[in-house]
């Protein structure tokens, strides 16, 4: 475990890497001893800092729902971080790639809550209750920690969220099996992932609802109007400067968004 001086000093180090878009060297080489719960702690510090600096809290991402992706970073269980309203990027935009250290991209789906949900004993059910709408999006993230990265850079790091993109057609949580929610991503004209929705723990709200338990117990509620990332079903892709990421989730509508 970390010293609150050195927690603080880890977070002074991420924001530093965000301003200069130079990653840091990993946290779990600086500091041997941190533990996951300095992880988490250091990320909620780097937010309120944020936070008190303007920024709005708008929801949370999950990260890590697949048993590859777990099973990579050395750990049995998803992440999240917090997203906030600078992260909103505009279908379609064009976006600076020098504003990033070394973005990629991920295709999700995203919850939008309209009654709020407080852990533990949220099931599958529970959140299908709680959300007004679904709707597709495009997860940008960064990383502000050198590669290699272990899990508790990633989650110090606020689970690497850079940016988010809504678009296409929102559906309610009934409307469709949210299961069989494909996508086909593409940079430029190739196609770099195919995936499905039940990538995610079976079923994207079960991402939610390990999220609602997971921080239920600290007194945190997942709010409506908040945006929740559900996690990504296929596997990231780089994005250079001059890429188009592009994708379409079929009946759903599609969504893109440009390096320059």
């Amino acid at each position: 475990m970390l010293t609150d001086a050195e927690r603080s000093k880890a977070a002074e180090s991420l924001l530093e890497a965000e301003r200069t878009r130079t990653p840091v060297v990993q946290l779990s080489k600086t500091y041997p001893n941190i533990a996951i719960e300095d992880s988490y702690a250091i990320q909620a510090d780097v937010t309120r800092r944020k936070i008190a600096g303007g920024a709005k809290l708008i929801g949370h991402k999950i990260g890590l729902t697949s048993k590859a992706m777990q099973q990579s970073s050395g750990i049995d269980e998803p992440d999240y971080g917090h997203l906030l309203d600078n992260m909103i990027v505009a279908d379609g935009a064009k976006v600076k790639h020098a504003d990033y250290c070394v973005p990629r991209v991920e295709p999700e789906l995203a919850f939008v809550l309209g009654k709020p949900l407080k852990g533990p004993g949220i099931g599958l059910l529970d959140v299908l209750r709680a959300t007004e709408y679904i709707v597709p999006a495009i997860e940008i993230i960064d990383a502000r920690v050198q590669n290699p990265r272990k899990i508790y850079d990633t989650v110090a790091d606020n689970g690497a969220a850079a940016g988010i993109i809504i678009g296409g057609r929102p559906v309610g949580p009934n409307d469709i099996d949210l299961r069989w929610v494909g996508a086909v991503f593409y940079r430029n004209s190739e196609i770099e992932e195919t995936g499905l929705a039940a990538g995610v723990l079976g079923h994207p709200a079960l991402g939610i609802a390990w999220l609602a338990n997971k921080v239920g117990p600290f007194g945190t509620v997942l709010e409506p109007g908040h945006i929740m990332l559900s996690g990504s079903f296929t596997r990231p892709v780089w994005a250079a400067k001059g890429d188009t990421l592009h994708a379409d989730f079929g009946p759903l509508g599609a969504l893109a968004v440009q390096f320059v």
